[in-house]
Formats: C-alpha cells, sequence, structure tokens
C-alpha cells in the first residue's frame, strides 16, 4: 500500500474519531459519579441537527457547539433529575429519552437535510506539522481533533492526580463514605453528569460540523451505542476511552478500504462490520492480560496493568437518598 496513502488514512482516523471521544469522555465523568445516561444516541443526533442549524443560520460555528453543549447538558440533567429528585429508574428513563431525541432530531431538522453548511476550518500548527508522517498525522488537523487530545489528558488528570477528580470517584464508588466527609453527593452528580452531557453535545456538533457534514435523517445514528460500549469496556479510563474510539475509527476506514476489493460483498457487511468487531476487538483488550505480560518487559508491566484493566464504579446507576 502506498505510504501517502497509509499516512492519509490513518490522518483521517484520527480525525473522524475526535467527536466519539468526546462522547466516551463525556459519559466516562457521568458514569464515574454513579450515573448511567442511556439517552447518549439521541442527545447526539438532536446536538448535531441544533449545531449544524445554528452554525448554518447565525454562520458561527461558536454559537453551534454552544447550543449543543447546552442540549446535551439540558437532556443528561433530565436523567440525573429524574432519578434524584422524582425516584426515576435512570437506565429506562435515558432509554426513552434516546428515542424521543432522535425522533425530534428528525422532525425538527427536516429543513435543514442535505443543505450546505460551515465546517470547522483546517489549522496546522506551526512546526509541529511539518515533522515527517507523525506532523501530518496528528498536527495536521483542526481545533476539534486538538481539543480531544487536550480532553484525554486533562480528564485523565484530573480524576486520578486531583482532589476534586478524587472527590469525583468516591462519590462513584462509596456515597455513603463521601457523604459522610461532607460531600455533597448529589449536587456533584448533577454537576458531573451536566458536564458529561454538554461533552456528548459537543460530539453531536464535532460530527455534523466536522466530520459527516451537514444533516440528514438517523445521521449519526449508533455513535452513542458505541461510545457506551467504549466507556464500558475501556474499563471508565480516559486513556482506553481514547484507544477504544480510534480503534472504531479504523475499523471503519478498514472497511472503506476494502469494499472496493470485494464487489460481490454487499455493502451492508461492511457497514456493520465495524460495530462488530468493535464489541469483540474491545472484549479481547478487556480480557485476562496474562498471556499478554509473557510478551512485554516486565517494567512495563505495570503500565500496562493500569491501562488495560479496570472496573465499573461500585455505585454506578445506585441511587443515594442524603438525609
Amino acid at each position: 500500500m502506498d505510504h501517502t496513502l497509509v499516512t492519509e488514512t490513518i490522518r483521517s482516523v484520527i480525525a473522524s474519531s475526535a467527536p466519539l471521544i468526546f462522547a466516551g469522555i463525556g459519559e466516562l465523568f457521568t458514569e464515574r459519579a454513579g450515573v448511567v445516561n442511556l439517552s447518549l444516541d439521541g442527545t447526539i443526533l438532536l446536538a448535531a441537527m441544533a449545531g449544524f442549524a445554528v452554525a448554518l443560520l447565525t454562520g458561527s460555528l461558536t454559537l453551534g457547539f454552544a447550543l449543543a453543549m447546552i442540549l446535551g447538558a439540558l437532556i443528561a440533567l433530565l436523567v440525573a433529575f429524574s432519578s434524584i429528585v422524582l425516584f426515576q429508574d435512570q437506565v429506562a428513563v435515558g432509554f426513552v429519552l434516546t428515542l424521543l431525541m432522535a425522533d425530534l432530531s428528525s422532525f425538527i431538522g427536516r429543513p435543514y437535510v442535505r443543505q450546505p453548511g460551515p465546517s470547522v476550518p483546517a489549522l496546522a500548527i506551526p512546526g509541529l506539522s511539518r515533522i515527517p508522517v507523525v506532523g501530518t498525522v496528528f498536527f495536521d488537523q483542526n481545533l476539534i481533533v486538538y481539543a480531544s487530545y487536550l480532553l484525554v489528558v486533562l480528564s485523565w488528570f484530573w480524576l486520578m492526580h486531583t482532589q476534586a477528580g478524587l472527590r469525583l470517584r468516591s462519590v462513584g464508588e462509596r456515597p455513603e463514605a463521601a457523604y459522610a466527609r461532607g460531600i455533597n453527593v448529589n449536587r456533584l452528580r448533577m454537576l458531573y453528569t451536566a458536564l458529561g452531557g454538554a461533552l456528548v453535545g459537543a460530539a453531536g456538533a464535532a460530527y455534523s460540523l466536522n466530520v459527516k457534514l451537514g444533516w440528514s435523517h438517523r445521521h449519526t445514528a449508533g455513535m452513542g451505542w458505541i461510545a457506551l460500549a467504549i466507556v464500558i469496556f475501556g474499563g471508565w479510563h480516559p486513556f482506553r476511552v481514547a484507544l477504544g474510539a480510534y480503534l472504531f475509527g479504523a475499523l471503519k476506514s478498514l472497511g472503506s478500504l476494502l469494499q472496493p476489493n470485494y464487489p460481490d460483498v454487499p455493502t451492508q457487511v461492511f457497514q456493520a462490520a465495524p460495530f462488530a468487531l468493535m464489541i469483540l476487538a474491545l472484549l479481547l483488550v478487556s480480557g485476562d492480560l496474562g498471556a499478554l505480560e509473557l510478551y512485554l518487559p516486565r517494567r512495563l508491566r505495570p503500565l500496562v496493568h493500569s491501562l488495560l484493566q479496570g472496573s465499573p464504579p461500585a455505585a454506578l446507576g445506585r441511587r443515594f437518598e442524603q438525609t
């Protein structure tokens, strides 16, 4: 395969995976706080439509992303409010909302179907973009892609190396102990659910304004469920969420590359294969690392353990009643 084609393919995978990183990190924050938000797929659809529509009508990408993030935060808050205040099942509420928002996006978005609109401009980083191969792949992108890099690193640092991150983890792991130490558990859960929802909304706008330009019926269908799967199989760790997003992007690109070489295979096979292969690959990554350790230097084994193993927050999906 041509060297330039390989470089451009990897560059495309990095760019197309950025929205999935936003959605995955957003859900990671929500679930680390102990809340399950199953409205992701519908939220991404509605945010993609709204972000594109506002950017098209106003000519402002900033306003498009801002509205998408506000919508994402409000939908996520509805899930948290239903669970914390109204004592409803958060899984059921999230599932109903994803269906509702998907239909709402199709209904409201009719006037904007297949209309040309604005997109996020390319912005190569001076100096770094001139590095052979690496510069082209990672630093000849745009602000959305650079923001996804920053988001992964900052979320890891926030979770693992700050007092605020420790409080967040305590709320998701042992809310009773956190409450006993003076932490307002439910308020913190509402806060991080809203933050996670805002990042999911940004993912929707990133799809329609950067990756899959424009708007159409079911424009991003399935991406929310993939983001949920990545968080679960990624062990609730930011680096593994990013790895899962890039893996899914690579599998989609592989399907596109193979399709012309196998004209007798129905196109639906190549469209569906990345979803099935993604689940299989993440299951393998999430499995026992005993065999893998045999091929790793001893000094790298603790690092691999920290990156490739994880468990769900102990209080995930469990309502906490403050007295």
